[in-house]
């Protein structure tokens, strides 16, 4: 017996039943067209048993007729198909199948293994053409992002320089985007202005004052006010020009 045969006896079929079926068959198949399985009625008392065949097309029932000399195919392809049912029994299950114009197809004494793996295949060619086409285009978009989240997972831990450069570069960032905010200048009135000139006054007298090392770590503390944000760029450099003026 061909390998051909053998994929479709695991589950006690006819052997001869299955050569029968096959051999007439490969004249019936359509091109592209594949045999997924195919049942055999097991009756109690029976010579020329029915056959249940399920392609990756449609569904064949094959019923033997004039003592096996000849057999008559009914063939309903999966576009056709509206469900598929199994009812099991005492003596085997019962395999049906109802068509969208509400045809009901039946065949009975199908041992419950083969019956089962006729539901399935059946259940699997059903789903395939529902949503064969919109499965595969959502696996192929899902793809890449999934692709994208191992790559994220895969980023090595960084190292404390690194961490580091980054917070500089961060404070850079912030400190350039304070220079370019618009600095407005608070409006004074006249006693207002006087007494900041001469607030101004004191402070050159007292910077004038003092020595290069106490210049410099004022210049340090008014930096220190800078990083924190507690001071802006502007403001900072207009100081830094007068210290260093007096250095």
């Amino acid at each position: 017996m061909n390998e051909q045969l053998k994929k479709f006896l695991n589950e006690e079929q006819d052997p001869k039943a299955v050569e029968k079926i096959t051999s007439k068959l490969n004249d019936l198949l359509m091109k592209g067209e594949e045999i997924g399985y195919i049942g055999v009625q097991k009756k109690p008392v029976t010579v020329f048993p029915d056959s249940l065949v399920v392609t990756n097309k449609r569904i064949i029932l094959c019923s033997p007729k004039n003592l096996g000399l000849s057999m008559d195919f009914n063939d309903y392809t999966w576009d056709d198909i509206e469900s598929v049912f199994v009812k099991e029994n005492i003596l085997g299950s019962e395999v049906s199948f109802t068509t969208k114009t509400d045809l009901s197809i039946s065949i009975d004494y199908i041992p419950k293994t083969q019956a089962r793996k006729l539901y399935t295949f059946s259940k699997e060619q059903l789903d395939i053409l529902k949503n064969g086409p919109i499965a595969e285009v959502a696996v192929a978009l899902e793809a890449p992002k999934l692709a994208d989240e191992i790559e994220v997972a895969e980023i090595p831990a960084q190292s404390p320089e690194a961490v580091e450069t980054i917070e500089e570069i961060e404070t850079e960032e912030v400190t350039n985007f304070a220079e370019i905010m618009p600095i407005v200048q608070p409006e004074f009135s006249a006693p207002d202005l006087a007494a900041n000139q001469q607030a101004e006054g004191k402070i050159e007298k007292t910077l004038a004052e003092l020595s290069n090392e106490e210049l410099f770590e004022k210049l340090q503390n008014y930096k220190k006010l800078l990083d924190n944000g507690l001071i802006l760029q502007g403001e900072y450099d207009a100081l830094k020009k007068e210290i260093l003026s007096h250095m």
